[in-house]
């Protein structure tokens, strides 16, 4: 396939700053061909070997998560004494990839790494990350305890090359105390909003004083689901064209424009768009908004009445989109780098300490069995709002694969941004936008 190289790919990274976002893998690793049988080789001896050894692990882990990051660290360094790993903080994922990108180019990688979920395509099909899928059936991991959808994140082309860290998905964060007052209940389909927005919606003259609902402008993860829910695409099926400007896909885009017309539905876009809009909703100015799950904690223990948490509304489908970040293994490192990184992978999300890691960082869980054991009813006892998004635990999907997302995701953000910020008709700006995301995916041909 004539592409761009992969450093110049990788640079269309750092162009997204990105929000808070299966099957076992195959035999080939991005790398090289690798059989099962080379890995057993290889390997085998390995899997036993108690030589001390240290590896780096990459991370964009905030402040609020290193607690939880230190005690895991601690607990794996108790299950494996000569394997010690040092965490080494790389910023957030923008800086982070660009470290990476660097460290390849270098041949000087840390043995495992986050990788932003919208990113793992660009990496993985340049050949940056190594394929689990040998280590994976070498050890026999019950890949069906993974939720589909978070496990399908992080595999690329047939293969697994990583596993779901800090998963979290965008959900309606609602003011539950308003909404029963008023006795609504958040929209849960397209033919709900409507009536919604007409009982909570509240305005002096021309002047909305109480939004419904706010959607997010500044990211398209958040607006992709809609796009999606209404029987649309961002691509076509075969990934060679654009599918925004389809009757199909525009849908969602009509009803914003109808709604931020009217009054009843806010968007954010810009620089200071997300806390603006998380005050609005504190303030009771918005009855709803659509944020992603990770910020849960920071709206209960913000708020002065009872927060509720809803999926986003479906049409023709319901999902939400996967955001956040897995744990991957560098191709470039060493074979005992990669057994320690591979233990390492493992070990963090295992489901013997799924719940603690999950509650720990704020994100969601990921093991079924986890989910579903004392420890998990436990969870959902301290933290309710949860089940909304664990009622669709297999509709929260990946975002769109493709190598050059991040790049032309950016085109139609544009148009999202002439619609909230200028008041302009999204449809023929979408249509133009269409012409230049063909430009762009037929540099990947």
């Amino acid at each position: 396939m004539k592409k761009k190289s992969w450093l110049l790919m990788l640079l269309t990274i750092f162009m997204v700053i990105t929000t808070a976002c299966g099957g076992g893998g195959g035999s080939e690793s991005a790398g090289g061909e690798v059989s099962l049988d080379d890995v057993e080789a290889a390997s085998m001896d390995m899997k036993n070997d108690t030589t001390p050894i240290k590896i780096q692990y990459w991370h964009a882990h905030a402040d609020a998560q290193l607690e939880g990051l230190n005690y895991m660290i601690a607990e794996f360094q108790k299950k494996y004494p000569y394997i010690t790993v040092e965490p080494v903080f790389q910023g957030g994922y923008p800086d982070l990839h660009k470290k990476l990108s660097a460290a390849v180019a270098a041949n000087d990688v840390p043995a495992v790494t986050n990788v932003e979920v919208a990113s793992l395509p660009n990496f993985a099909d340049s050949g940056v990350f190594s394929d689990l899928g040998p280590w994976i059936k070498r050890d026999e991991v019950k890949m069906d305890d993974f939720a589909k959808g978070m496990l399908n994140a992080y595999a690329y082309n047939g293969k697994q090359f990583g596993f779901p860290l800090i998963v979290s998905t965008s959900v309606f964060v609602y003011n539950k105390t308003m909404l029963d007052e008023l006795g609504v209940e958040p929209p849960a389909k397209w033919d709900e909003i409507e009536d919604f927005n007409a009982k909570v919606t509240k305005k002096e003259g021309d002047k909305t004083t109480r939004y419904a609902f706010s959607v997010p402008g500044w990211d398209t993860w958040y607006y992709d689901p809609w796009n999606i829910n209404g029987g649309g695409q961002i691509l076509t099926e075969d990934l060679s064209a654009s599918a925004v400007e389809t009757e199909d896909s525009l849908r969602y885009l009509q009803n914003f424009y109808k709604w931020q017309n009217e009054g009843s539905m806010h968007m954010g876009f810009g620089k200071g768009a997300s806390d603006n809009m998380r005050q609005m909703f504190l303030n009771g100015e918005i009855a709803m908004v659509q944020h992603s799950s990770a910020l849960l904690k920071m709206y209960r223990e913000n708020a002065d009445f009872e927060v509720g948490v809803s999926f986003i509304p479906g049409d023709k489908v319901r999902t939400s989109n996967i955001g956040g970040a897995g744990i991957v293994m560098m191709d470039g490192a060493e074979d005992l780098e990669k057994e320690a990184a591979w233990k390492f992978i493992e070990f963090m999300t295992s489901a013997e300490h799924n719940i603690k890691w999950a509650e720990s960082v704020g994100y969601l869980p990921t093991r079924k069995s986890a989910i579903e054991s004392e420890e998990g009813d436990q969870y959902f006892e301290r933290w309710p709002q949860y089940r909304a998004v664990y009622e669709h635990f297999d509709e929260v999907t990946p975002r769109l694969q493709h190598p050059a997302y991040p790049e032309f995701s950016e085109v139609y953000k544009e148009v999202i941004g002439e619609m909230v910020l200028n008041k302009k008709d999204p449809i023929p700006l979408m249509q133009d936008a269409a012409k230049k995301i063909n430009d762009i995916l037929a540099d990947y041909e």
